[in-house]
């Protein structure tokens, strides 16, 4: 028990010692120990190694796994020292979706089908995901987990003893100041001397310690690699996937959907292609059985409006003609529209007064 005491007190001693040297310092009262160019750089530069190895890490995170409570579960797990339970994707669970729709609305149908190919597709992709994510996060989250909770660690306590042992080679250098008597200065002087050896040697393990900061580097670069690599073959996977998507639905749905994955230029309309075929038809003079090549050379001088009458058409945007045989429009007027046997179904003829010519559908609204 009053060993105890005694090094309680003694700790306590050398606590409030360390405490007047450090506020000196900071009022300017007392000196400080300096440490040479070299060992501040590695200190920066280990400093600067952890505080951006934890940015990319705290990102990287948030890349893998969006969900901050999924983190936090996780986060709990491995300090636990537990495995982490699958989880499924997000494109795994909207691809079981898809399949499971596909059965109540029918297999047979086209929705149906649709859906169970897209389904696969999607659990394809949530597959490619969960790959990338544990190989991401075994190959480049765990090296620099590491770093943080145990290299960084150690190099932050080291630092915190060199400091401490600083502060009492200091105090030592004040104290052997004020010594006015010969046996004071000798005991302080040997107090300096074991202090500044203590310092020495605490500032030679620190120092080994940052250089090998570089070593970290290394192993970091390493990781990245294989993180870029990771997220290369993810992300090729993913562009396979959608491409094989794209051609099986393309084939499948070509006949129902032909323009369904091509872009079309003009602006969209209400008005659809079939609506040009409840519009009066004219006559070509000797022309009855034309087709679409007959229409693209088709004199508009020759053509005149169906004897069965015509309809009317409100121009929704302005359209400058690209050649004699179209009409230009502007935006809000009111036209005469009809088409002609043969005609390609995104066109009509147009008449505004004693002009004519030929007009997109896509840029009319068809009145009754």
């Amino acid at each position: 028990m009053d060993f105890n005491v005694k090094k309680l007190a003694s700790d306590a001693g050398v606590f409030f010692t360390r405490a007047v040297q450090f506020t000196e310092e900071k009022l300017g009262q007392a000196e400080k120990t300096e440490l040479d160019a070299h060992f501040e750089n590695l200190l920066t530069r280990a400093d600067c190694t952890k505080n951006w190895t934890e940015k990319i890490f705290r990102q990287t995170e948030v890349l893998l796994q969006p969900n901050p409570s999924a983190r936090i579960e996780e986060f709990l797990y491995e300090k636990l020292d537990r495995k982490i339970p699958s989880r499924t994707t997000n494109g795994e669970l909207l691809g079981q979706y898809m399949l499971e729709a596909a059965k109540d609305f029918g297999p047979g149908t086209p929705y149906g089908s649709t859906l169970i190919k897209v389904g696969e597709c999607q659990r394809r992709l949530g597959g490619a995901e969960r790959e990338f994510m544990q190989t991401s996060a075994l190959n480049f989250l765990t090296p620099l987990r590491n770093f943080l909770e145990g290299d960084w660690r150690t190099i932050s306590k080291e630092r915190r003893l060199l400091e401490n042992r600083r502060l009492d080679l200091d105090a030592c250098k004040t104290r052997l100041k004020k010594a006015k008597a010969a046996e004071a200065k000798a005991a302080a002087e040997h107090e300096l001397r074991v202090a500044q050896t203590e310092f020495d040697r605490q500032a030679e393990v620190t120092r080994l310690l940052l250089e090998g900061i570089s070593s970290t580097h290394v192993n970091h670069l390493r990781c990245l690699h294989e993180f870029v690599e990771a997220q290369a073959i993810y992300y090729r996977q993913c562009h396979q996937y959608m491409q094989d998507l794209q051609k099986e639905l393309g084939s499948s749905n070509g006949d129902v959907y032909p323009n369904a994955f091509t872009v079309s230029p003009a602006p969209s309309s209400s008005v659809s292609v079939a609506t040009a075929a409840t519009l009066p038809v004219a006559p070509i003079g000797g022309a009855g059985s034309a087709n679409a090549s007959d229409a693209d050379t088709l004199k508009i001088e020759e053509v005149q409006p169906p004897a069965t009458g015509t309809r009317k058409a409100k121009v929704l945007y302005d359209y400058d003609a690209a050649d004699t045989s179209e009409m230009s429009l502007l935006a809000d007027e009111l036209i005469t529209v009809y088409t002609v046997p043969g005609m390609d179904p995104d066109w009509l003829i147009g008449e505004r007064g004693n002009q004519k010519g030929k007009v997109p559908v896509t840029y009319l609204e068809l009145l009754s």
